[in-house]
């Protein structure tokens, strides 16, 4: 018995929402009816405005003629719009005709539309006032100068940009610049900062000699780096990273290293530890000023 209800329940519940597509077609028919609704509305509104009319010109004529009177003052845009494009009437078509014909063939005499004269003399004071401007007096700026000026902004911008970029190199991610420009910008700075302690060619002097294969706290990039940046106050060296920017820190360090091999004269004993793997730097264009 219990069964046979389940199952009378499904079929119904079923057969109801085949019948009433759960609810859309409810929907369909009330937005069908609303607009129909609104339509009507509508129409009525228009009839019921006729009527007034019809009776406010019957009931009060004197009021129905200054409406009209009101209604043909005001501006004949019609009449405007046919004489910006020259526009005549059918009727006037005769008096256009011109006196010649040919096989039958006749010619109207059809003037220029007001609206491209505008336009073609406008054109022309147009060209004569950007020919003085920009070719005769130069108040401004033609095509290639133009393009120059772009160029120019766009150099300070990718320069202001990369400048910006080196900042933002730590230890953790510099990396050696194989291009050697980074190098070459960096002698500069060791020579204002760094030859007091270390040589005028990184031979040492109170600081260790920086071109042999000995280092005391790492050869690579990132070591020197971080010895730079932090110093080693308890050996004397100062840490740079409040007077050299992260970028000024990048160039030296890439000099330091392009130092390597150079064999510069009266070198220092060797310090530290024998670093058994070639140094890799781009140092051509370093080492051709050194």
């Amino acid at each position: 018995m219990m069964n046979t209800l389940l199952l009378t329940v499904d079929t119904t519940a079923t057969n109801a929402e085949w019948i009433f597509g759960s609810g859309n077609i409810y929907n369909d028919v009330l937005i069908v009816a609303l607009i129909v609704v609104m339509l009507a509305v509508l129409s009525a509104a228009l009839v019921v405005q006729q009527a007034l009319k019809s009776i406010i010109k019957l009931t009060m004529p004197a009021l129905a003629a200054a409406e009209e009177q009101r209604k043909a003052k005001k501006t004949d845009w019609q009449g405007l719009w046919n004489k910006l494009l020259s526009l005549r009437p059918m009727e006037e078509e005769k008096d256009l005709e011109i006196d010649h014909e040919y096989d039958g063939i006749k010619e109207l005499n059809n003037p220029i539309p007001a609206w491209f004269n505008a336009l073609f003399y406008s054109t022309m004071a147009f060209g004569v006032v950007y020919l003085m401007v920009y070719h005769v007096f130069g108040w401004g700026l033609n095509q290639d100068q133009e393009y120059r000026q772009e160029v120019a902004l766009a150099e300070k911008a990718k320069q202001e940009y990369l400048a910006q970029a080196a900042n933002l190199i730590d230890e953790s991610s510099i990396t050696i610049d194989e291009t050697g420009t980074l190098a070459a910008a960096g002698k500069a700075i060791f020579a204002a900062n760094c030859v007091a302690c270390h040589g005028n060619a990184g031979e040492g002097g109170i600081g260790p000699n920086l071109t042999d294969d000995y280092w005391l706290h790492g050869a690579d990039i990132k070591d020197v780096f971080k010895v730079v940046k932090y110093g080693v106050p308890a050996k004397g060296m100062v840490p740079w990273e409040q007077t050299l920017t992260p970028g000024q820190i990048a160039e030296v360090s890439n000099y330091i290293l392009s130092l390597h091999g150079s064999h510069p004269a009266n070198a220092k004993e060797p310090q530290g530890e024998k670093v058994s793997s070639e140094i890799e730097v781009s140092t051509d264009a370093v080492k051709t000023e050194i």
